[in-house]
């Protein structure tokens, strides 16, 4: 395994713990980075916190997520190259647990419990499993926090191999329904009880709504998360003064995910009553060859604008009036708080999510009803703006982030 280590102001208080977040990447752009940035910084201040990532070396940009300023330690990681024979041996088994998975799951608890280990070591091979947990080591971490339920299931499947000591903690940001739901994009149904067999061996798992809590809990009722918001990663600019009859949307452009191609449709019935106001989508990714075309084919490229990513992202929040989410699923919904605490009104998809973080201040709709959302906007252009933003500033309040750190040193003591 490569190690690139950056060893910065590791302050050398014995009251400090040794604190550390392994993810796939954190010098890239992204809701998961933001928040695990911010949250390792805020951690900084007491205690001697790494992030290790899979990230190249030369991807290491501190004035990303206002890293630079943070006391933080980096630490750059990949996995070996296995064998042909390993990579056969690995794959068979693993193929033969997906295609019986199933079925299984009808016989006894522990027999379906113990299939789902050996499946967690053969789609995490041994080489890979002792060279990760060998970089861990090292380390000599007081907790470990994996970012991502895949990552939260590899480092499970390597506690034999950590100090008993060690604290280890599957941080979840997506929600129950995008990850165990019936239709998920994400691990199918399949792999369903290997990942909460995983779960049920951490320490903790951290998860960001009291509904996707419930919702394992109902799965299983061996497994009971921690419920912590995320917090509000920016500093906000000055709010919006609520006249430029603009909606936004930001996000990125991931298949089906952030709903935008409903946005458009709905916009495009929207603009049939309304010729004034525009929309703005911020945002990057696979599917902008797709919304292209929409915007085209709608004939709306005077009404609707794509634009890019920006590390500056609140000026777009000054300048709206109201935002929109139309998103399909979501762990937490980030870009609601940060919309909010610039005085945003919000038209969501009644997401639980959503209800969860702004519950009457919110202008919802049924996910995926085009035609709804399109009669959303029409009365979002009607609302009482001031009150409406005002409830909207007040909510976003409640998500600080001195608060949500508060919440993490509890968890880990």
């Amino acid at each position: 395994m490569e190690v690139n280590s950056n060893n910065k102001c590791n302050n050398p208080a014995n009251s400090m713990k040794r604190i550390c977040f392994l993810m796939d990447s954190l010098f890239s752009i992204g809701g998961v980075q933001r928040v695990t940035a911010v949250i390792a910084s805020q951690l900084a201040r007491d205690n001697d916190v790494t992030i290790m990532t899979f990230d190249k070396p030369e991807m290491e940009d501190t004035t990303l997520y206002c890293l630079g300023e943070a006391h933080l330690a980096y630490r750059f990681v990949s996995y070996p190259q296995l064998s042909k024979l390993k990579k056969m041996a690995c794959r068979a088994f693993s193929g033969l647990y997906l295609k019986t998975s199933r079925p299984l799951r009808a016989l006894s608890r522990p027999l379906a419990d113990k299939l789902s280990r050996l499946y967690a070591r053969s789609s995490f091979p041994s080489e890979l499993r002792q060279a990760l947990a060998s970089e861990l080591q090292q380390g000599h971490y007081d907790v470990i926090v994996g970012v991502h339920a895949p990552l939260a299931a590899r480092l499970a499947t390597m506690k034999p191999l950590l100090s008993p000591d060690t604290m280890l903690v599957g941080w979840i940001h997506n929600s129950f329904e995008a990850l165990f739901g019936p239709t998920s994009p994400y691990i199918g149904p399949e792999r369903q009880h290997y990942y909460i067999c995983q779960l049920r061996r951490l320490d903790h798992t951290v998860v960001l709504s009291q509904h996707d809590a419930d919702a394992y809990q109902d799965y299983d009722s061996r497994l009971r998360p921690t419920v912590i918001y995320n917090p509000l990663t920016l500093k906000p600019a000055p709010p919006s003064k609520g006249t430029s009859r603009q909606f936004l949307a930001v996000g990125r452009f991931s298949y089906r995910h952030k709903g935008f191609d409903l946005l458009i449709d709905a916009f495009s019935l929207f603009a049939r009553q309304n010729a004034e106001w525009t929309l703005c989508i911020v945002g990057e990714g696979p599917e902008q060859q797709l919304y292209e075309k929409k915007i085209a084919d709608y004939g709306l490229a005077d009404r609707i604008s794509l634009q890019p990513f920006t590390r500056h992202i609140e000026q777009y929040y000054s300048q709206a009036q109201v935002y929109v989410l139309s998103s399909r699923w979501e762990g937490f919904g980030l870009v609601l708080v940060e919309a909010m605490a610039h005085g945003l009104p919000v038209v969501s998809s009644n997401l639980p999510t959503s209800l969860e973080i702004m519950g009457q201040a919110g202008i919802y709709f049924d996910n995926g009803d085009t035609e709804q959302l399109a009669q959303r906007l029409l009365e979002a252009t009607q609302i009482d703006w001031p009150r409406k933003s005002a409830e909207a500033m007040a909510i976003a309040t409640r998500f600080g982030v001195g608060a949500i750190a508060e919440r993490w040193k509890q968890l880990i003591g």
